[in-house]
């Protein structure tokens, strides 16, 4: 049987929507699930907004990870013929309300519709972040705002240690440093950035060398200075986000006043012993912020160190 009857007989047995149908649907219901079941190689050149990749011989194995739902609202598109025998396959595995689009990819855009477009990774960067792209939920759009974001980390003792080395081995573009310390023998047992040869080196120049070595591509940006009022408005605003990993009050504080003023998320982690404690403020309209829930700080003394 060939290519064209399955298609056929795909298109007979599933329910197939007009680009401009397609859009409207995607339009009045946030909660539908657009599969591009193309190769990743076409999926790269330009997608449907919101579409989640997942090759065609990869559907009935990735599916259920992504949406196990059987009642879930599907929409499939593809190459030509792709997007009717996608449907068509979810369809058997008992997803009762899938779609696919007339004429797939292509008809989109002859019909002017919006497309995107994900910021193409290297040859290098395929190979380094390959298991990242392996992971539906990561993928290569993930990691390629993993590329171009720009993170600020307060910090680089033991809670600041393990963020640090793992945003850079991730693939964050541009790692921000904020430390003015200097490495003591006493860290060396948490503060797994440094070693006995940077005893009495900057913190912050330590552990630039550390995390260029584990990823040469990323831009680490050492601040060695404190964070206070007088420069804290000179450095956060060139960062998307800030992750807190200090270990005193007035800087916890001091952070969330400057991010409730520039409109920028917050990652606040704190640890004491064997406990620990991690939390997001959206530091804007939508939610609460670190003084929200905490309106006046506690003793200075009371921080654990």
């Amino acid at each position: 049987m060939g290519y064209e009857t399955l298609v056929a007989q795909a298109e007979s047995s599933t329910t197939g929507l007009t680009p401009e149908e397609a859009q409207q649907k995607l339009q009045s219901d946030d909660a539908v699930l657009l599969l591009d079941v193309r190769e990743r190689e076409a999926y790269t050149k330009g997608y449907i907004t919101g579409a989640q990749n997942v090759p065609r011989g990869f559907l009935e194995l990735r599916i259920e990870g992504i949406e196990n739902n059987r009642d879930a609202n599907i929409l499939v598109y593809g190459v030509p013929g792709q997007g009717a025998l996608g449907a068509q396959a979810l369809q058997s595995m008992g997803y009762a309300n899938v779609s696919y689009i007339r004429g797939d990819y292509d008809a989109w855009i002859v019909a002017g519709l919006k497309t995107e477009r994900d910021r193409p990774l290297s040859k290098a960067e395929v190979q380094r972040y390959s298991r990242h792209l392996l992971i539906p939920e990561v993928g290569e759009k993930g990691q390629g705002k993993l590329l171009d974001a720009k993170v600020l980390l307060i910090g680089a003792g033991g809670l600041g240690s393990p963020i640090a080395l793992y945003l850079a081995a991730a693939g964050v573009g541009t790692l921000g440093l904020v430390d003015a310390d200097v490495v003591d023998v006493t860290n060396l047992q948490r503060q797994v950035l440094h070693g006995t040869s940077d005893l009495g080196r900057l913190k912050a120049v330590s552990a630039y060398e550390t995390l260029k070595e584990i990823n040469p591509g990323c831009n680490v940006v050492p601040h060695t200075e404190y964070l206070t009022s007088h420069n804290v408005m000179d450095i956060l605003p060139h960062y998307d986000i800030v992750v807190n990993g200090c270990d005193n009050f007035p800087t916890r504080y001091l952070i969330n006043d400057a991010c409730v003023f520039l409109n920028k998320p917050i990652v606040d982690g704190s640890i004491f012993r064997f406990e620990g404690q991690v939390t997001v403020y959206s530091c804007d309209k939508e939610g609460p912020c670190y003084r929200c829930l905490y309106p006046a700080p506690p003793p200075a003394d009371l921080a654990p160190s």
